[in-house]
């Protein structure tokens, strides 16, 4: 498919994306449009820069408009789209603005670490869809100031994070709150098993659309492993740092306390930087954000769980000063480059404890990180020893388990049935989400 005309988008919709400079669908946009406009449940698997938010935003404004019958009930909005971090929130919200700048639909953004009172009456004020963190989301809820019964579309944005990350709960009580008859959509970048097992009993006969083999990473992104001692490290990034090449960078810290500590050193070698991570008041990160998308500062350093909704154009490189040991977590990182049909590099270091983390990153990706030793820190030692027996995956292939259940710190993924936040107390017992009928819906059934 070429343009958007093929995608039967209404034109309002169509007008809004040649304003925005878009002319022809991304592939994931292309397979999961026509089945969410009829109303299919729908899984979606596509790297991250691959255009997941349009797919989902765009048949959602088009059927909230088709059903429309007049302004949203104060506190009762029609849609629901959940997202793990206040950053990407943001970003969706930018995103429905944008695409419906010619629609009469409203939307809000509620996060916590903002004023509540002000989210609070623009829910009172009616609106369409509402775009929240989970947390936030359940304080409004146990206060009674907002109400999930006529949502007829619920979203999931990175939905591996989003169950990984200690949202579970929350995410059951949630949808437990939401009518059986709600079409309900999963989008993420990756989708590890155990996840893909938890997202069934969101689902009902869910069309699922891949657009890239499970927890690959993009091919244009040229990637690269410098071993060194942990102690050398910044030195290294500060020898790196040198390349001009690199002109806007993302450095992941694997501590909120190592981000303070990077950003202090690359401040100390006059080398702009902002820093966002969960500590950082939320005005504090997105002016951190606005600086590093405006170019005022060179390098961003961040910890997974703020970079999460970093959508910025033309970062040239993702540092991983420290690996991850979640291979999932990884690829998303590295996926923050490469965006919009661009190229892209990621260079990771790699210490002596985190020898067995590169190997299971290897084993996921099913690819081999090359290794750069044409550096003045460069480790021979970790450069030859092998995985430790026990500790890696790619070692003990017969040992199905994964450290912290995949990354999840070994949470109950299982649990029992979630209450609703107002009656736990009371043994109360709402029906679940799957309750809905099964069957297509009147849904379009053309394969992805």
């Amino acid at each position: 498919m070429t343009d958007f005309s093929g995608l039967e988008l209404i034109e309002p919709l169509r007008r809004a994306l040649s304003a925005e400079g878009y002319t022809a669908p991304t592939p994931i946009q292309a397979q999961s449009i026509p089945h969410l406009l009829g109303a299919r449940d729908l899984l979606g698997v596509a790297q991250t820069g691959t255009g997941k938010t349009a797919a989902f935003v765009l048949p959602m404004l088009q059927n909230l408009t088709a059903s429309s019958k007049g302004r949203a009930a104060p506190g009762r909005p029609r849609a629901l789209i959940l997202a793990p971090t206040r950053e990407l929130a943001v970003q969706i919200g930018d995103s429905v603005q944008a695409y419906g700048k010619f629609l009469k639909i409203n939307a809000t953004t509620i996060f916590g670490g903002a004023p509540i009172g002000k989210q609070i009456r623009a829910l009172n004020s009616g609106v369409d869809i509402v775009i929240a963190t989970p947390g936030r989301l359940m304080d409004l809820l146990n206060q009674k100031k907002l109400r999930l019964d006529e949502v007829s579309i619920f979203v999931l944005d990175e939905g591996d994070r989003m169950l990984d990350m200690g949202f579970i709960p929350d995410v059951r009580r949630i949808a437990n709150l939401i009518a059986a008859r709600c079409q309900t959509v999963l989008f993420s970048a990756t989708m590890p098993e155990a996840i893909a097992k938890l997202a069934q009993g969101l689902l009902n006969d869910p069309v699922r659309v891949d657009v890239a083999p499970q927890s690959t990473t993009a091919e244009r992104i040229h990637q690269r492993v410098l071993f060194v001692d942990k102690p050398k490290k910044r030195a290294l990034l500060s020898s790196l740092l040198k390349d001009e090449s690199i002109s806007r960078a993302l450095v992941f810290s694997r501590t909120k306390h190592g981000a303070d500590k990077i950003a202090r050193h690359l401040e100390q070698d006059n080398v702009r930087t902002g820093v966002i991570h969960g500590n950082k008041a939320q005005n504090a990160r997105q002016k951190a954000l606005n600086s590093f998308k405006t170019g005022q500062v060179r390098i961003l350093v961040a910890t997974d769980i703020a970079a999460r909704g970093i959508d910025v154009d033309g970062i040239t490189h993702v540092i991983n000063f420290d690996l991850p040991q979640d291979p999932e977590t990884y690829v998303h990182r590295i996926g923050r480059t490469a965006r919009a049909g661009e190229a892209g590099q990621a260079i990771s270091f790699c210490d002596h404890e985190e020898r067995d983390f590169l190997y299971d990153i290897e084993k996921v990706t099913r690819k081999t990180v090359p290794v750069d030793a044409d550096h003045p820190f460069h480790a021979a030692d970790i450069a030859a020893a092998g995985p430790s027996m026990g500790k890696s995956r790619s070692a003990n292939p017969g040992n199905k388990s994964r450290r912290g259940g995949n990354g999840g710190g070994g949470r109950n993924f299982g649990g029992g049935k979630p209450q609703h936040p107002s009656k736990a107390s009371k043994g109360y017992k709402p029906r679940g989400h799957k309750g809905k009928s099964q069957g297509n819906r009147g849904g379009s059934s053309r394969a992805a």
